[in-house]
């Protein structure tokens, strides 16, 4: 397990990362409905105060889920499966020490799968906070 996904780092200089992380669906359809999300496990992800992207992960039945967060080149840089007795998960992915680019996190089970799309690009502009990510 890589540390910078679960260890605060520090920040230095004037540059900011702003992240943008939209949700994806997996298939298109032509009718304007929602992509049916899985029914055995509910998840949220959410920039918290210390810029740090927060996942939660609670399963409804006991089936395997498992989260990944891969990089542009569809390379794995955090794996986690939790088991069918496992009903919670959380946590943080610190995305100071990552270049900018195009990331995805997905949590999926046999039901289907949640996918999220995360952009980090730096600026140059000062913020009062050294980092800036939002989400969609």
């Amino acid at each position: 397990m890589f540390n910078f996904l679960l260890q605060a780092s520090a920040l230095v200089g004037a540059k900011s990362i702003l992240g943008a992380v939209l949700l994806s669906a997996s298939t298109l359809t032509t009718e304007p409905a929602e992509p049916k999300k899985p029914a055995s496990f509910g998840a949220s992800a959410y920039v918290n105060k210390e810029n740090k992207i927060q996942l939660s992960v609670e399963k409804v039945v006991a089936e395997p889920v498992t989260v990944v967060l891969r990089n542009q080149n569809n390379q794995v840089l955090f794996t986690q499966r939790l088991g069918k007795k496992q009903n919670k998960f959380s946590v943080k992915f610190d995305m100071s020490e990552l270049q900018d680019g195009a990331y995805e996190l997905e949590i999926s089970s046999s039901d289907g799968s949640i996918r999220k799309q995360v952009s980090l690009q730096t600026n140059t502009v000062t913020l009062e906070q050294p980092r800036l990510i939002t989400m969609q």
